[in-house]
């Protein structure tokens, strides 16, 4: 009886570059959505940081943190998503410096 070697097969090889093409394409594009949580929690962020008194205490960083939302969800209008999603976690970083500030300004208080 003859053995035959598996990758020797018609489409062995092939079969196996075309399957992991497609995994390739399937797992790059997993980020290429609308950042819709990004852009949740930098809003949240940014609220958080206001009630804590960012808007007094760390002026400059709640408006760095409102103009990277801005800038989101302008890009997210023109669905360029990846720059959206990069502003958005820009923002969520700015508004939470700010509301450490804030928390510690109060703390010393």
């Amino acid at each position: 009886m003859r053995t035959i070697n598996p990758s020797k097969k018609a489409g062995g090889t092939v079969g196996r570059i075309g399957c992991s093409i497609i995994l390739a394409v399937l797992l790059s594009s997993c980020g290429a959505g609308p950042p819709v949580q990004e852009m949740s929690d930098a809003r949240q962020a940014i609220a958080a940081a206001k009630e804590a008194g960012a808007e007094e205490r760390a002026a400059e960083d709640l408006r760095a943190a409102e103009a990277f939302l801005d800038s989101a969800e302008r890009n997210l209008s023109e669905r360029s998503y990846g720059s959206a999603r990069r502003d958005a976690t820009l923002a969520k970083e700015r508004a939470r410096l700010a509301l450490e500030v804030s928390e510690g300004d109060r703390e010393e208080h």
